[in-house]
């Protein structure tokens, strides 16, 4: 006999606290860069924040998160705001311009092409055996 997992009922999920957390930091610098663009030191400082938890709790950031955060500087990237977006480029790409650093991530404009966390075959399938 082993022992007992707390809550059985319904979904649960694993480091719930933190994911609520990081949510809750990303709205904050959400909040903070539209209210006042002058407050991107906050905003920078609630991303590092996001950041950091995630990498000490080893949490995966979505992939759509992940884009929304420049690499260089954590400044959080929104569009006419704190980022300019271009399409350019033989083959299509989407050129994402950071305005606090300068620095460019450039992503294809594929309309066929979709993130691996996207795809419906790469989402494993929970099963919740009932015990009766």
């Amino acid at each position: 006999m082993g022992k007992k997992k707390g809550n059985q009922s319904g979904s649960h999920l694993q480091k719930k606290d933190v994911y609520q957390r990081l949510n809750y930091l990303y709205q904050a610098a959400h909040f903070a860069i539209s209210m006042q663009p002058v407050n991107k030191e906050l905003s920078k400082y609630y991303t590092r924040t996001m950041k950091t938890l995630a990498q000490k709790n080893v949490v995966r950031l979505h992939p759509h998160v992940k884009r929304t955060i420049c690499k260089h500087c954590d400044l959080l990237l929104i569009p006419g705001v704190t980022c300019t977006y271009r399409n350019k480029g033989k083959p299509k790409q989407t050129v994402v311009t950071c305005q606090g650093c300068g620095t460019f991530r450039r992503y294809l404009l594929n309309i066929d092409n979709k993130l691996w966390h996207d795809k419906p075959e790469n989402i494993a399938n929970v099963v919740m055996c009932n015990k009766s």
